[in-house]
């Protein structure tokens, strides 16, 4: 009930939002697409599904939209072809592989890591950061067979090794959303307000 009530609120406030915007003048709130990056298991496609069902927007995985396109998994493209191949498999995804607007994007982990794709989302769209601690992503993503990154011999230094390279890039890829020890209602309530304020002045 709390749910459904919060999503009607925020469907009343879009339409107020878009009334005032004048005739043939598209609502930015209602349309702008969302990307929520960050480190694998800070529970990016989890929010995205359920913020895509609170705005009516599609939702799309890239990792599963790269791998419907190309037939196989992602962990066989890293295998045969190599991680360039696939970074540039994420760049044409998010150049031409979807929708311009009313889509809420879950990006891979090492997305927004090439030079470049950080701009070219922000380009897109509004960007919000998914964040947990290492701990917490070390219990999340251990037993996963499907991350191609992890497929090592010591997989947790080398889940260690590349939250600390990447942590920096990820402060600075938009306003970040604790996912750790918080509801899924909570965690959909902060990224839709974040996502409504920053949507409301994207392209401006």
């Amino acid at each position: 009930m709390r749910e459904a009530f919060f999503l009607a609120v925020t469907q009343s406030r879009a339409k107020r939002s878009c009334a005032g915007a004048g005739r043939g003048v598209r609502c930015a709130q209602m349309d702008t697409n969302l990307y929520l990056v960050g480190f694998m298991g800070t529970g990016k496609s989890t929010v995205g599904r359920q913020v895509a069902r609170q705005t009516g927007f599609d939702f799309l995985d890239s990792d599963h939209e790269i791998e419907r396109k190309q037939g196989k998994p992602v962990s066989q493209i890293f295998t045969e072809q190599g991680e360039p191949a696939f970074r540039a498999m994420e760049r044409e995804f998010i150049e031409h592989g979807h929708p311009a607007k009313r889509c809420v994007v879950s990006c891979g982990g090492g997305l927004v890591v090439p030079p470049g794709m950080l701009e070219l989302l922000r380009s897109r769209g509004v960007i919000i950061c998914m964040h947990a601690p290492i701990e917490t992503i070390l219990q999340r993503t251990m037993h996963a067979s499907h991350r191609p990154l992890l497929q090592v011999e010591n997989p947790e230094q080398r889940l260690r090794e590349l939250y600390a390279q990447r942590e920096e890039l990820y402060r600075r890829t938009g306003t970040m959303v604790l996912t750790d020890k918080r509801p899924l209602r909570e965690i959909s309530a902060h990224v839709l307000r974040v996502y409504r304020q920053e949507a409301a002045s994207f392209g401006k």
